[in-house]
This record gives C-alpha cells, sequence and structure tokens, in this order.
C-alpha cells in the first residue's frame, strides 16, 4: 500500500516527467518559425537566429515605405536597402551561422512581415529538459522508498 508521502512524491515526479517531455519534444520539433507580424508606423521588426549549412529562408514585407538590413554568415545575402511596396526574400544558408533581420517601417502605413524561417535548436535547452526528466524521476525512486517495509528492529 502506497502511503500519503509515496502517493505526492509519484504524482509530482509524474508531473515533471509529463511536462519535460513535452517541452523536450516541442523543443526539437519547432525549428520552424511561422512569422506573420504587423510592424507600427516608425517602428522596426528584428529576427536574430542561427541556421545551419542548407537551410531555406523565406520572408516577404508588403508596405507603403521600408528599410531591410539583412545580414547571412559567410558571403551570403547582404541587404541594406530602402523598399516601396513588396519585397520577397527566398535563400538558402550557404555556412552555418547566426542570421539577423531588421525591418524598420519608413513609411506611413503598416507593415505585413510574413514568411518561414529554420533555426537550429539551442543544445543548453535540450539539456535542460532531459534533467526535468531525469529529476522526475529521482523524486519518483526517493519516494517509493517511503513506502518500503522497514524489517523488525528498525
Amino acid at each position: 500500500m502506497l502511503t500519503k508521502k509515496t502517493a505526492i512524491g509519484i504524482g509530482i515526479g509524474s508531473l515533471a516527467i509529463i511536462l519535460g517531455s513535452y517541452f523536450l519534444i516541442m523543443a526539437i520539433s519547432s525549428n520552424t518559425h511561422q512569422v506573420n507580424d504587423i510592424v507600427g508606423i516608425g517602428q522596426n521588426d528584428v529576427f536574430k537566429f542561427n541556421a545551419e549549412k542548407h537551410f531555406q529562408e523565406l520572408l516577404n514585407v508588403t508596405g507603403n515605405s521600408f528599410h531591410v538590413k539583412l545580414k547571412t554568415p559567410s558571403d551570403g545575402l547582404q541587404v541594406d536597402n530602402d523598399f516601396k511596396k513588396e519585397i520577397s526574400f527566398d535563400w538558402v544558408s550557404l555556412e552555418n551561422g547566426e542570421h539577423f533581420i531588421n525591418i524598420t517601417n519608413t513609411g506611413d502605413s503598416v507593415l505585413h512581415v510574413s514568411g518561414k524561417l529554420n533555426a537550429t535548436i539551442n543544445p543548453l535547452i535540450i539539456t535542460s529538459h532531459l534533467i526535468v526528466i531525469s529529476s522526475g524521476v529521482l523524486i519518483i525512486g526517493i519516494s517509493a522508498a517511503f513506502s518500503i517495509r522497514k524489517p523488525r528492529g528498525f
């Protein structure tokens, strides 16, 4: 029969394992970010992410007038220009590294920014989820010791 301390420990440990597993799966599967932003007049939108070689990126900007500064690693796409109406960027990463995109609204209407950005997963995030799962297993193991019958004389 389970004691009260054992039941509470199993519940807390199970919750830690379930939440850690859920967020680990979400971190692994969500390396593609769908962008659908609206940038107000005089404001800017900044994207900074790491991407691996051969990742395809897509970004569309629609509005009256705007400035785009886009930097990719190595000799990849480098843009620092003013645009009007609409522009589409579709590029493939030539090297592993950081991508930087700054879109500034210089017109008198809102901008619509949409696209698909593929980013790499930070290994520290995966490690933190694995630590939470391991802690849940440890909590269940320690709490199970509370329900073990002690032999006579103890």
